[in-house]
């Protein structure tokens, strides 16, 4: 590999989908991070992650194919994009990586794990994989931090056979605000993602969640358990709508420990950065030390 600070460029996967790819740091150096987006159906948006650790290690993001600078037209299942993730790996020269999954992206790490353990050198779950009946507490609490005005105006929005921009970037920075600790910083990102991370890709994002409804995780903890490599983890927002509760259920299944980051919601780098860079800092060269 060429040593660079900053790259990009595209990869051919085996059924000519073109996926777009971006690294930061030394890419001589072996093993690399990967960082996992998530969605399912969003853009790479990890951009504020990746220098936390390059100085460390080589860090390797992607478009998801069907997102962003990686479109794709065909089918979406949850095994191809884990071999897209295989594949990746293979055309950056990097035999074993660090993988670092938020959100969806914790989950598809995990299958990669399951699918790959031989491939992955540390696995750090951030604020997912999330199992058993979680999602009656998440809409509880999204609800609780709504207006009745801003449930409305959402439904109506969700509804809507067809949406124009404005449209679309209100649903977003509705449907997202909540996801903070503090609502009126949260509005502010929401906001902001709304007009960066898109298009959204919305058949993928139901076509892969109907599928991972279909085969949970849940189901794999116990094999997963076996595959996860000694140098893993998980991380979450204290205040993230999603609950805490499911990720210290899945700690203990998986035999892993938890770091709560208190102030944070579901993307806990943008209210606490320093205290995600250092647990990621603590993460990577522990995984390096190993």
């Amino acid at each position: 590999m060429v040593t660079s600070m900053d790259m990009q460029g595209f990869v051919t996967m085996t059924d000519a989908a073109r996926v777009r790819w971006m690294a930061l740091g030394d890419t001589s150096s072996q093993p690399a991070v990967v960082l996992l987006h998530g969605g399912p159906g969003l853009p790479d948006y990890l951009g504020d992650v990746a220098p936390m650790v390059a100085d460390l290690a080589p860090v390797y993001r992607y478009d998801q194919r069907g997102t962003g600078g990686s479109p794709w037209p065909g089918t979406h299942t949850l095994a191809r994009h884990v071999d897209d993730l295989a594949e990746l790996l293979d055309a950056w020269g990097v035999p074993r990586a660090m993988v670092i999954g938020h959100s969806y992206g914790a989950d598809l790490a995990s299958r990669f794990c399951l699918a790959h353990p031989d491939r992955v050198v540390a696995t750090l779950l951030m604020c997912g994989p999330f199992v058993g009946d979680w999602r009656t507490e998440y809409r509880a609490e999204r609800s609780r931090r709504m207006s009745t005005a801003q449930q409305e105006r959402l439904r109506d929005l969700e509804e809507l056979p067809h949406r124009t921009e404005e449209q679309e970037v209100e649903l977003l920075t509705l449907a997202w605000f909540t996801d903070h600790s503090d609502p009126r910083r949260g509005e502010r990102w929401a906001a902001r993602g709304a007009r960066l991370r898109r298009p959204v890709n919305w058949t993928m994002n139901g076509v892969l969640g109907a599928e991972e409804r279909a085969d949970p995780l849940d189901e794999h903890l116990a094999e997963l358990t076996a595959r996860l490599p000694a140098r893993s983890g998980i991380l979450g927002g204290a205040d993230d709508p999603r609950p805490l509760s499911a990720l210290r259920s899945l700690a203990l299944r998986l035999e892993l420990p938890l770091t709560s980051i208190e102030g944070a919601g579901h993307e806990p780098w943008l209210e606490q950065p320093e205290a995600v860079r250092m647990h990621l800092r603590r993460f990577v060269q522990g995984a390096l030390e190993a």
